[in-house]
């Protein structure tokens, strides 16, 4: 998989976690699941928010284009 970049967060006041990919808001997470973020982002924190926000890639996208199924 290719290597995640442009990924930052932000701890609001109120508990929650602004994830940003390349300044644009991508998600925010509130409650226990950005308790769950913060024990989990010390690993690898570009990988981590890339798999929290959904916006990774998976090497497959010019290929299934290609595809009958997917063809116009």
């Amino acid at each position: 998989m290719g290597e995640a970049t442009g990924f930052a967060y932000t701890e609001r006041r109120d508990g929650s976690i602004v994830i940003t990919h390349h300044g644009r808001p991508a998600t925010v997470v509130r409650g226990g699941r950005a308790e769950e973020f913060l024990a989990e982002v010390d690993d690898d924190p570009q990988q981590v928010m890339a798999r929290w926000t959904g916006n990774y890639r998976r090497g497959n996208e010019r290929e299934a284009r290609r595809h009958p199924r997917n063809r116009g």
